[in-house]
């Protein structure tokens, strides 16, 4: 498939998304052969709920989960993927930096558990009714978040 088709193909997905979400408001975009869905904290759920379920978009594959640090404010992306349809999608979320709290999307795509718990550990990120938060890749008496931008590297000592 060539640039242009691929392009058509994402502009018209934008639409189709436009059209199903529009009760949610989210802000959508197309990025190269991905749409890139923005959506507030309170819609949420319904927007993943609805991306998964229903019969023209089933995206039902998360590639991936990401936190990035703004400073001010962490995004959570989900990349996601439709296997029927070759879909890509990402569903952005903004939380609070101070406050870093959002709703598990486990009971959606249990691929998340890793990932969230991923987020969990190097961000401080509170996954809303995970079923375990457990430490994933840090030691249970770490202290801090490594991924944040204002983590305090300088503090270690080479050996």
């Amino acid at each position: 498939m060539n640039i242009d088709t691929e392009n058509s193909k994402t502009e018209q997905l934008v639409k189709t998304i436009s059209s199903h979400l529009n009760q949610f408001s989210p802000t959508i975009s197309n990025n190269k052969d991905e749409v890139v869905i923005i959506s507030d904290k309170k819609n949420f759920l319904n927007i993943c709920k609805y991306l998964k379920t229903n019969k023209e978009l089933s995206f039902d594959y998360l590639r991936c989960v990401s936190v990035v640090d703004y400073i001010d404010h962490l995004e959570i992306n989900y990349h996601l993927f439709s296997i029927n349809y070759r879909f890509k999608a990402v569903l952005k979320i903004q939380i609070n930096a101070s406050i870093p709290a959002v709703p598990s999307v486990t009971n959606i795509w249990p691929a998340a558990n890793w990932h969230e718990r991923e987020g969990h550990d190097l961000f401080g990120v509170l996954f809303i009714n995970h079923p375990n938060l457990s430490t994933l890749l840090l030691p249970e008496n770490f202290e801090g978040f490594p991924g944040r931008k204002d983590f305090p590297f300088n503090d270690y000592n080479e050996w």
